[in-house]
């Protein structure tokens, strides 16, 4: 990771000093996801994850999902926004099966929904969606009793410690003075 940067004036292309607003932008920060790796997770089975931008101040989290035909994340609710961009292959939310998701769809959910989120058993491919979340999702059973929290926090422990079960080397664009991060240096404990 770069140095933190330090606030400077920023310039118009003539040279014009624009008012200090934030930190300057030293470098654009951009990941090919065909160079982040796919790390399998306890989502479910049939399901990975690229983390792709994980923000644990702000509670913000983008990743890439992949999901076989027939994998299930089970039902959860969204203390927060969360927006899915579907990218390949269809899915649906139990609750609501007469709204498919399908590649080109695009999703907002407000915070507090609840649902069950499916890929059928029936697609001919795996699904892929960009999914960027603000807050937690709180997973329930199929009994409704508590199973577990998914947040910005836990995702950085958890993928950190599959990462290294799967022996790959993640690397994502972090917080604060914003720059990319590895993972080996952020989450050295299990």
């Amino acid at each position: 990771m770069s140095a933190a940067p330090k606030p400077a004036f920023a310039t118009t292309f003539d040279g014009a000093r624009l008012p200090i607003l934030a930190l300057p932008q030293g470098e654009l920060l951009t990941l090919n996801v065909h160079e982040v790796p796919n790390v399998r997770s306890t989502l479910g089975p049939g399901t990975s994850v690229q983390l792709l931008r994980l923000d644990p101040e702000a509670g913000r989290w983008v990743v890439m999902v992949t999901m076989a035909p027939g994998a299930e994340v089970p039902i959860h609710y969204h203390t927060g926004t969360a927006e899915v961009y579907t990218l390949q292959g269809r899915w649906i939310y139990k609750e609501y099966p007469d709204q498919p998701q399908i590649a080109g769809s695009y999703l907002f959910e407000p915070g507090g929904s609840v649902h069950t989120l499916t890929v059928p058993e029936d697609n001919p491919e795996d699904t892929v969606m960009l999914v960027m979340v603000t807050g937690a999702n709180v997973n329930f059973s199929e009994d409704g009793s508590f199973h577990s929290v998914v947040d910005a926090v836990s995702l950085q422990y958890l993928l950190a410690k599959f990462a290294r079960e799967q022996a790959v080397e993640l690397r994502y664009i972090g917080s604060s003075a914003a720059g990319f991060t590895e993972m080996e240096q952020t989450c050295e404990r299990s």
